[in-house]
């Protein structure tokens, strides 16, 4: 029978894997954007990483609720602001607006890292405590 330990240690690694396609999601559209792909594929890209963004977010927050974490609220609050970004750059896209949306995404790739490296970590170590 799984103990609350393996099921944190679990969730953990589930959870870094998810922030290694997020980041790797998030490096190739800036790569996309320095090459000047078409529009399409970057629309396509930008679509990619909204969506699996929102639903790691998703993820990430339940499991926070279930283990009644005590930063949830402004962990949120970097995942709402991430999300608002991504939305900008969308639509700076579709306006035709590529200089703005160049630094968005390399600014967007910045915060996301910084929260993996501080948030995330913080409440992976909150998992591993088991809390």
């Amino acid at each position: 029978m799984s103990t609350v330990s393996d099921f944190n240690v679990a969730a953990n690694a589930e959870t870094d894997r998810e922030h290694e396609v997020q980041l790797s999601l998030l490096q190739a559209l800036c790569q996309a954007v320095r090459e000047q792909k078409d529009a399409a594929s970057i629309a396509h890209m930008l679509d990619q990483l909204t969506a699996y963004c929102e639903a790691h977010f998703v993820s990430e927050e339940l499991l926070m609720r279930q283990k009644s974490y005590d930063d949830f609220e402004d962990h949120v609050d970097d995942h709402n602001h991430m999300l608002d970004v991504l939305r900008e750059i969308s639509t700076d896209h579709a306006a035709g607006k590529p200089s703005v949306f160049v630094g968005k995404a390399e600014d967007a790739l910045a915060f996301i890292g910084n929260h993996i490296s501080t948030r995330d970590k913080r409440f992976a170590d909150f998992l591993r405590s088991g809390q």
